[in-house]
């Protein structure tokens, strides 16, 4: 190796790019290409064709398999011999699968008490076992790679298992990393809590883990490698055409991300916003492709949408009840429910006598259902109760919407244009995005429509 150049980059990899032996060799050709790149975050093995399984869903067949008291061992098989194949094809010892198969043995002879316990243990090793195998690939191809033990170096985690954060004295610790030596191979998606025990951050999660150590050892760039050129427009399985994006602030790319878009879980930018650490987005398989740069803030024109993105999978919760503008605390009392009901609310938009909450669908089951609005009725004194459920939420984003006026006239035309039936329209304080809510059905059909609206007609 090269002796490092001055700066720091950290470059995640995810499951797509570690999906196999020929990808975890254009990994290592990308880290050796540049000699800064001196920590690496991997996900889990991802899929490796159409109708192919990431090990992750493997891993979780194989706990709940466990979990319901069967013979674990053709799960087991399946989980080993994805490992075992990259392990033959990249040429490496096979003491490294003898070695993945034993680990994975010791996690499902752990205590199944706890289902969502036992479930991070066995998810995460998805993560720690593929970091240790792409380290024992690397040091074949010549490079001083180590395996970095996230409970050694201080990832700390909350114990909301399966939805952990990490805590914050983490950062402290994980700073040392920025000392280590040669090429540091970490496993994204896990933690561990302060009794020691595995917590795994929402799927997707190894974004976050490199936001984390970004932001824990100052880097100078956060490179998260998938397995597109950049972030689009618009999702490309709708709009084949969609634009390239070349710049984007942290706010736009946070906006977007949680309103779906796939390339970047939106949690991941809180900890490089907090350290003001630049992120650039790019493609394993074409590393020369300069990709999409997020940064604090980026030159825009007024009026400008930069992207529009959607989800489906919501409902609402619809409270109304006369006078509901006059009562102190109703609001909060409301949100009380569903907190108590173990919910978080996306989008909470309101009027003189309404107010609606929105959820998502997956969480809300009928007895959450009939519980809330038991309570909403009994203790608030609404009026009416309904729950709308198959929503989808389509949010316009960009710097360049705030304070100009007729983007919403612009937007609703669109999709009155489209025959698209606008169910809610909340848009964000900080006017840099605007959410439309609709049935789940038209959802491709509006963001065509907001597509056509904002970046070919006005092109």
């Amino acid at each position: 190796m090269t002796t490092p150049a001055p700066g720091l980059k950290v470059a995640k990899f995810g499951g797509t790019s570690v999906a196999d032996a020929g990808q975890i060799l254009k990994v290592c050709a990308i880290i050796r290409m540049d000699p800064s790149r001196r920590i690496v975050v991997v996900s889990a093995p991802g899929k490796r064709r159409p109708g192919d399984s990431k090990v992750t869903d493997l891993l979780i067949a194989l706990a709940e398999r466990k979990l319901a008291g069967g013979s674990v061992e053709a799960e087991l098989k399946a989980v080993v011999e994805r490992y075992e194949a990259i392990q033959r094809e990249a040429g490496v010892t096979p003491d490294v699968v003898r070695e993945i198969e034993a680990d994975l043995r010791r996690r499902l002879a752990a205590d199944t008490g706890h289902r969502g316990r036992f479930l991070d243990l066995l998810k995460a090793a998805g993560e720690d076992l593929n970091a240790r195998l792409v380290t024992a690939i690397f040091r074949k191809q010549g490079v001083d790679a180590h395996y970095i033990d996230l409970k050694t170096a201080g990832m700390l985690m909350s114990d909301e298992f399966g939805n952990a954060m990490v805590l914050p004295e983490a950062y402290e610790r994980l700073k040392i990393l920025r000392d280590a030596p040669g090429i540091s191979i970490i496993p994204g998606f896990f933690g561990y809590t302060k009794a020691g025990e595995v917590a795994t951050f929402p799927r997707g999660g190894s974004d976050i883990t490199g936001a984390i150590v970004a932001a824990a050892v100052k880097a100078d760039l956060y490179e998260n490698f998938t397995d597109v050129d950049s972030v689009f427009a618009a999702d490309p399985r709708i709009i084949p055409e969609a634009r390239p994006i070349e710049l984007l602030t942290y706010r736009e790319m946070r906006e977007l991300a949680y309103a779906g878009f796939g390339v970047f879980h939106d949690e991941a930018i809180v900890p490089a916003v907090h350290a003001g650490i630049p992120i650039c987005v790019r493609n394993t398989n074409r590393p020369e492709a300069p990709g999409t740069r997020v940064v604090p803030s980026r030159p825009y024109k007024h009026g400008q949408v930069v992207g529009i993105a959607s989800s489906d999978g919501f409902c609402a919760v619809y409270v109304d009840k006369y006078l509901m503008n006059r009562e102190v605390g109703f609001g909060r009392r409301l949100l009380q429910i569903v907190e108590d009901a173990g919910l978080s609310y996306e989008h909470a938009p309101s009027g003189i006598d309404n107010m609606s909450v929105i959820v998502r669908e997956k969480d809300f089951t009928p007895e959450r259902e009939a519980r809330m609005g038991d309570r909403i009725r009994t203790e608030l004194g609404a009026d009416n109760v309904e729950v709308d459920r198959g929503l989808a939420m389509v949010m316009i984003v960009g710097e360049g919407m705030h304070y100009t006026v007729g983007v919403a006239a612009t937007a609703t035309a669109a999709l009155a244009q489209a025959g698209v039936n606008l169910e809610m329209l909340n848009q964000g304080s900080s006017e840099i995005s605007m959410m439309f809510g609709v049935k789940a059905m038209d959802r491709k059909k509006a963001v065509a429509a907001l597509y056509r609206a904002f970046f070919t007609e006005q092109a």
